[in-house]
């Protein structure tokens, strides 16, 4: 789009925006997770999230027991109908009812729910029979609140970046072929009639992680470089990659005629750890991306983003704990600000007003380069003989000779222990599957390794990188 065509769009939003700022906290919430067996109760999770100088929080379902331990707190709330009842919500306006009666109502007006996301990311997985129920269910949990007589409420639904077909530049974004019809312009017409939020996950560790090389680090840092890119499309300039990545949706929402919906950064944060082969994941990272995010939430005035300058941005971290009973890649398990005893993994303040010189000193990183060398995926602990051997039978049960060198007679079934073929197992059903999605996880009973595992004859399989 030329710059021309963008300036009427530019000022009437920032016209919207400067009306509507007064209404939000400016400083950033957190995002409570509860994959984990090791997390503090909802009492003492509560008051470490007061602690980080939170203003909101996002919960991923509607446990009766934070709301109660949220009561009197001030902390803005946000909600969460879970993906697998959306079906049946969508299809019955009492269930509605009687879900918004059961999860909110009791609640009220002590705890200060304020926003019900039907869905978490949705629309990310492929097409499947749950999608065409998303937005009925939206327009039901609305009519629910309408019906119960609870103000104040916005209803949405979360969804990441890959809702875009393309997303660079910002100005050529467009959303997904196979959402537009049945899904965003019903969704963006409900958002736009409720003046509710398109609620975001962004993560620009995820775009820089998959291309390091021409991605530069420190503009997915927030970090003050000369790197910039400009949109040619628009002419606008971006100093960060997350600008860019919130613009391209704003332009996508713009092709198909709303230029008036807000978003909500539903999630944003950086890993400050994971796998060995996971690039750039450390505490000194995550320390810079939070901590810069969140001067640039903080700041007055406003500085919103190229493609709308001065607007707010209210938002969530991702995430108050490490939970270490998150499926998939490393990462997943390592996003917290604190960990699960409730000391900080790095010091942070959500207020932004704490100067950094008062924080403790960050590791340098030391994984910003890709890992090159060989990998294993071993047993990481024994303690659970049950679990390794239920795990060990779904490794073997995946056949291409998976497991043969550990049947009796093979050259790596001795030391026979579960705990020895685990390991052999693990690392060769990762070293056959990786490319199609397989982790070094199972279930947490396994972890990578640089450290060769492979004993005399016995020959553990291994991703070289």
């Amino acid at each position: 789009m030329a710059m021309l065509l963008l300036i009427p769009l530019l000022v009437s939003s920032i016209a919207l925006f400067s009306i509507s700022s007064a209404t939000f906290s400016v400083q950033p919430g957190i995002c409570y997770g509860q994959l984990g067996d090791n997390l503090p109760p909802p009492q003492i999770s509560i008051a470490l999230i007061n602690s980080l100088n939170a203003k909101r929080v996002k919960l991923y379902d509607a446990n009766p027991e934070i709301l109660h331990a949220l009561r009197n707190t001030r902390l803005q709330v946000s909600i969460m109908v879970p993906n697998e009842l959306i079906a049946a919500v969508a299809a019955n306006q009492t269930l509605s009812d009687e879900w918004v009666a059961a999860n909110v109502s009791p609640f009220l007006p002590d705890t200060l729910i304020r926003y019900i996301l039907v869905g978490n990311e949705l629309i990310s997985a492929a097409p499947n029979a749950t999608w065409h129920h998303l937005v009925p269910a939206m327009r039901r949990i609305k009519r629910s609140l309408k019906t119960l007589r609870i103000p104040k409420i916005k209803v949405g639904t979360s969804s990441a970046m890959d809702v875009l077909q393309t997303s660079f530049p910002p100005s050529n974004a467009a959303f997904r072929n196979d959402l537009v019809g049945p899904i965003m312009k019903p969704m963006l017409t409900f958002l736009n009639r409720t003046k509710s939020f398109f609620f975001l996950d962004v993560y620009p560790y995820l775009a820089w992680a998959s291309d390091p090389i021409n991605i530069n680090l420190d503009y997915a840092l927030f970090e003050p470089t000369n790197v910039t890119v400009t949109d040619p499309g628009s002419g606008l300039l971006y100093t960060n990659l997350f600008d860019q990545m919130v613009d391209a949706v704003y332009f996508a929402m713009e092709k198909l005629g709303f230029t008036g919906v807000r978003i909500f950064i539903a999630e944003t944060g950086w890993p400050n750890g994971g796998d060995i082969d996971q690039i750039g994941t450390n505490i000194y990272n995550a320390a810079t991306y939070n901590r810069n995010f969140i001067k640039k939430m903080t700041r007055k005035p406003w500085l919103g983003t190229p493609a709308r300058p001065g607007s707010i941005l209210p938002s969530f971290l991702f995430s108050l704990f490490n939970e270490n009973q998150k499926p998939g890649p490393g990462t997943e398990r390592h996003f917290g600000l604190l960990h699960p005893n409730g000391s900080r993994v790095y010091d942070v303040d959500l207020a932004g007003v704490t100067p950094e010189a008062e924080f403790r000193p960050l590791p340098a990183p030391e994984n910003n380069e890709k890992f090159k060398g060989r990998i294993w995926c071993v047993a990481a602990r024994g303690d659970n003989a049950t679990a390794l051997a239920a795990a060990l039978s779904y490794a073997c049960s995946q056949g291409n000779g998976t497991c043969d060198p550990i049947q009796p007679r093979g050259k790596c079934f001795r030391p026979d222990s579960v705990l020895w073929h685990s390991s052999y197992a693990f690392s060769s059903y990762w070293a056959q599957f990786r490319k199609i999605g397989a982790t070094c996880y199972f279930n947490g009973l396994a972890t990578q390794t640089a450290k060769d595992p492979s004993f005399g004859s016995c020959k553990f399989p291994s991703v070289t990188l």
